[in-house]
């Protein structure tokens, strides 16, 4: 006989609250994560994988852990490669809050569904798992209906993906992790003059430093004191590109009282862009035309803060998809258009002299195999004739 047609689960609202007092319990006893979906790049089809692939979003939501005793997995392993550790967690997303949070119409992502192959960054733990399996029929059709997804997640190993989100936690393990190349540029120096004054206005101007980047000639003007007709200067630049004479056409007229002397300015001439940020992407030419790019990961600055800069770069490539380096020259000339580092992000079209190049591989100052190779020696007495046998057998 058949279900009586009186009786039916598919009552909306019933299926409504149910989904609503799941939804709550998640955002109760739940944790806030971050997912983050994945955009592959160059997709290896035999592997089935993209160690290129690139992470521009993050999408805040709930997830409860299932996991109550700590996370699944083999745990921490002692292996002849040094310590694995396989961790594992299984998630738990509510179907609606997800299509909520992440499949918006303001953003590029059109499944229905979380992906295997995306990431879910836990703050709790700091931990990012990548998602392996997506279990979409537990709790098996109560009231004929499906409210959640649970992930089957493992701990995420770093191979030289990119990470574009705001959430700097996410971008420390890009940075801490990641192949980088140590560019040391110039940096961007205004020149400076000073003045000596006589009973009337400015007497004598000298330069103090030429400066640097300069591709046309800077106006001389003076600031402040105690003025009633401004002197004025004119400046000439060199061929690499810094003030290399000024001279005084007319001391001004001035009412000199002590600390009155003006400032010298120099303004304008000076168009090599100086405002490298993190997350832009910055490209050298080389000299046999091969263009060099790479994503900056953190600048630094010397000591003085104007004399040069490290810039660290990361996803390093070549357009002609050959290996190559970026290359120093500390000779190159004003305008600064070839051979010098350039941010494309501003689209500028003049760049900075690099200096040195220098490249940290980080990932392998984490690797334990030189340690535990040492340490390994103290655990035989390779003395012994057959530290591996019987002792009877000595």
């Amino acid at each position: 006989m058949a279900r009586n047609r009186y009786f039916s689960e598919k009552v909306r609202s019933e299926i409504e609250l149910y989904e609503d007092l799941v939804i709550e319990s998640l955002k109760i006893y739940g944790q806030d994560v971050y997912y983050l979906p994945r955009d592959l790049v160059n997709e290896d089809t035999l592997l089935g994988d993209d160690p290129t692939s690139k992470f521009p979003q993050s999408h805040k939501i709930e997830m409860y852990i299932e996991n109550i005793d700590g996370f699944d997995g083999e745990g921490d392993l002692f292996t002849r490669f040094g310590v694995e550790i396989r961790d594992e967690v299984t998630l738990v997303v509510a179907k609606r809050r997800f299509e909520a949070q992440v499949r918006r119409p303001d953003n590029d992502i059109t499944v229905d569904r979380p992906a295997e192959g995306d990431l879910v960054f836990i703050p709790l733990t700091k931990k990012m798992f990548q998602i392996g399996h997506v279990e979409h029929e537990q709790p098996f059709y109560q009231i004929e209906n499906l409210p959640v997804f649970k992930l089957r997640c493992t701990l995420f190993e770093y191979t030289g993906e990119d990470f574009d989100t705001s959430i700097d936690d996410i971008q420390a393990i890009e940075e801490t992790m990641t192949y980088q190349y140590l560019v040391k540029v110039r940096a961007p120096k205004d020149a400076t003059a000073t003045v000596t004054m006589d009973s009337s206005g400015v007497a004598t101007i000298s330069l103090v430093n030429g400066g640097r980047y300069y591709t046309t000639v800077p106006t001389v003007s003076f600031i402040g004191a105690n003025v009633i007709d401004s002197a004025s200067a004119t400046a000439t630049i060199d061929s690499l590109g810094a003030v290399a004479t000024i001279t005084l056409d007319s001391g001004g007229i001035y009412t000199v009282l002590d600390d009155s002397a003006p400032t010298v300015q120099f303004t304008g001439g000076q168009i090599v862009e100086s405002n490298y940020s993190i997350g832009d992407t910055v490209e050298q030419t080389l000299s046999s035309g091969v263009k060099m790019s790479g994503e900056i990961q953190r600048v630094v600055l010397d000591s003085a803060g104007d004399s040069s800069r490290i810039i660290y770069l990361a996803h390093v490539g070549a357009d002609d998809g050959l290996y190559h380096s970026f290359s120093a020259n500390t000779s190159i000339k004003a305008p600064f258009t070839t051979g010098t580092l350039i941010n494309k992000t501003n689209n500028t079209t003049n760049g900075l002299i690099i200096e040195s190049v220098t490249e940290d591989n980080k990932i392998s100052e984490t690797e334990q195999n030189q340690t535990f190779s040492s340490i390994s020696d103290d655990f035989l007495d390779f003395t012994e004739n057959n530290p591996f046998g019987d002792p009877e057998n000595q």
